[in-house]
Order: C-alpha cells, then structure tokens, then sequence
C-alpha cells in the first residue's frame, strides 16, 4: 500500500518517535510545556520543515508521507504533534498565498525550524465561524494596524510568527504577523482538558503595525482561501495524529490485558475486554485506511480530497474517543491515574474532537457531500 520511499519513512518516524517522544510524553503533559529541546530536535531532523517545498530547503513530501510522521508523533505525544501541525499550516500558507518576498524571507526560516509559526485566528467569540472574527485590521498608508484578541492559539505562547485574520472593510482578511512586533502579547493558557504541553496562548494585538508586504491573498479572501486551505491541511494531520492515538490506545490495551489478573485469569480471557479490544483494532484499520485515501487523493490533487479529509478527520477523531474510553475503561482504577498514558490519551482525544472543526460540523458537512454525490448519480 505505501511505496518503498513512505515505508522506509514510516519506519524512520516511528524509531524517531519511540526513541526521542514517547519516552517524556507524560512528563511533558504534566509540565504543560514542550521542551525548546524538543523543538529544536524535530527541527534540526528536518521534520518541521518536511512537506516545504525543496527550493526552500524543506524536505518537499508528498501528502501521504506528512500523514505518516503525524501519525507516528501522534502516537507518541498529541502535543507535539499538534506543534507538526500548526507550523505546517502557516509555512502552507505563507507558500500558497504570500508574495515573492515574503516566501524567500519565511519559508527557509520556516522549513530549517529556526522560526516556529502558529495560526491565529479563533477569538473568544469566534471559533468554528471563523468569519466572525471581530478582531480588525486598518489601512494606514501602505500598513495595517492591527488590534484584536486571539484564543485558544495552540503554541502561541513559543511561536515567532503568526497568520492572523482580521475584519477589513472586503471583509476577513489574513496576514503574517511576528512575535516582537510592538503590541503584540500573549498569555498561557494552562489546565486544558488535552495536549496540555501544546502552550495554547491566548495572543493579544494592540495597534499592532504589519507591514502591507506580509499580507497573504487579497482582502476578503482571508477565511475563504487562506484559512480555508490551512484548516483543510490541519484536518488532515489532525486525522493521522487520531490514527496515532487509536494505535497507543490499542497498544496500551492490548499490554494491559496480558498482564493484568482479575478472578483468576488474565483479563483479556474476559469477553467484553476482547470486544472493546476488537473495536480498538478494527477502528484504527479503518481510520488509517481512510487517511491513506485522503493523502492520496491529495497527491492528484483530487477535487474529492476535500470530502475524504473531511471524512478521515471526523471518523478517526470520534473513533480516538471511543478507544481513548474503553482504555481507561480496560486499565480501571489505574487508568484513571497519571500513573497509565491511557488518561492523557483521553483527554487528547476529547481535544481531537474539537479543533479543525468539531465533529458536529463535520457531519453537517459530510451529509451535503452526500447529497452532492447522489444528485450526480442521478443526472449520469
């Protein structure tokens, strides 16, 4: 099913991951924070800079490739696969909508992992219906000022540069934006439910001025087309990184099982263990299969890529949860405590179920796929 190139990278990606992540996973989930070294090592691997174009010293993989490094870092930590996803968001970005300048300027900085990028734009009062951001952006000679507050900005606490969408008078309106740019700010936010070490922040801009260069798309085309396209990226490494998750799930279970004595037998001889097991392992082959589908719709830049990114995200996010559950569920008391990864893999997968669109908005969203789909049957 993978070419020779994408299993020799899987393998590489999982060594890397059981050797330099999963090990301190935990540890970082109780810090709430990603090591710089840990950054600075996925950087110096070329990982962050993977699926950047090679003339601008990324590594230039295909889209199935990506999957399978989010896959693999999901399995191990869901935060620092989530700073794979992010970071990749915003160099697609700047790579599909910036001008000349601005892509030899980010994109070497952004591909060698020397500058870490994170895309701004939920606000307290504008999640999903990214379009209502209230956060606004002024013309002022060939500038824009920038003010606004910015929430839930996952790595926005480490992040050197951001893609922000701000209202202008077209409309929503994306552009780049760097950390040490007078008025900009940010504030940890800490205790979240899942990928505790992500460094979520919220960022606050005030009279912020952003050079007109770093304007990504014309105005109005911020969430249409920029947004747009990253969150469709996101969706994708965010449905690998659940298939991750199902694996450590399943893994973790299956461990557990073989080890664990209760009335005199292991409990995997326990029938309703083997089913909750069975459901564990038939998920994770399905929603592997379905990100393995949307990767390579992707790669022939299939238009259906759209509908099978949305599919995979939505089904290997629920079908995280449910593994993440009946886990906790198989572990007991023990899996209730810090002491067994499986608590930290049910709060991340409660997360998984949130970003990139909640699940709700999927299925709303795959039942118009449907109709779509039939209504052109039927004219054929």
């Amino acid at each position: 099913m993978l070419t020779a190139e994408q299993a020799q990278a899987a393998k590489e990606f999982r060594d890397f991951a059981d050797r330099e992540i999963a090990p301190h996973a935990d540890a970082y989930h109780e810090a709430q924070r990603t090591p710089p070294e840990t950054i600075r090592l996925l950087a110096d691997e070329g990982l962050l800079g993977l699926p950047v174009p090679e003339q601008y010293g990324g590594g230039g993989c295909d889209a199935v490739t990506l999957g399978l490094l989010a896959g693999e870092l999901g399995r191990a930590c869901s935060s620092v696969r989530s700073l794979l996803t992010v970071h990749t968001m915003v160099a697609h970005a700047v790579n599909r909508w910036g001008g000349r300048a601005l892509k030899d300027t980010w994109l070497p900085r952004l591909a060698s992992g020397e500058r870490i990028g994170a895309l701004a734009v939920s606000e307290p009062g504008a999640g999903s219906d990214a379009a209502g951001v209230t956060t606004t952006l002024t013309k002022d000679g060939d500038d824009w000022l920038l003010d606004g507050h910015k929430k839930w900005i996952t790595y926005g606490e480490s992040a050197d540069v951001f893609v922000v969408v701000g209202r202008t008078d077209a409309g929503p309106t994306a552009l780049l934006v760097e950390r040490d740019t007078p008025g900009v700010r940010t504030e940890l936010i800490e205790d979240l439910i899942g990928i505790r070490a992500s460094m979520t922040a919220n960022v606050y801009f005030d009279n912020c001025r952003i050079p007109g260069a770093n304007l990504l798309a014309r105005p109005g085309l911020g969430v249409s087309h920029v947004v747009g396209a990253a969150l469709d990226l996101g969706r994708y490494t965010v449905g690998w990184g659940c298939v991750g998750i199902l694996d450590a799930c399943l893994d973790a279970s299956v461990d557990y099982a073989n080890s664990r004595v209760q009335f005199g037998s292991l409990i995997k001889e326990h029938q309703l263990v083997r089913r909750m097991i069975s459901n564990m392992y038939t998920d994770a082959h399905a929603a592997r299969l379905l990100c393995l589908e949307a990767g390579r719709l992707r790669d022939r830049h299939d238009p259906g890529a759209l509908a099978a990114t949305s599919t995979a995200k939505y089904f290997a996010a629920t079908a995280a949860t449910r593994a993440a559950a009946d886990a906790v569920q198989i572990h007991g008391a023990n899996g209730c405590s810090s002491d067994y990864s499986v608590q930290r893999y049910l709060g991340d997968s409660r997360v998984m179920e949130v970003i990139e669109g909640s699940s709700q908005l999927h299925q709303v969203g795959l039942a118009e796929y449907a109709f779509q789909e039939r209504a052109l049957r039927s004219v054929r």
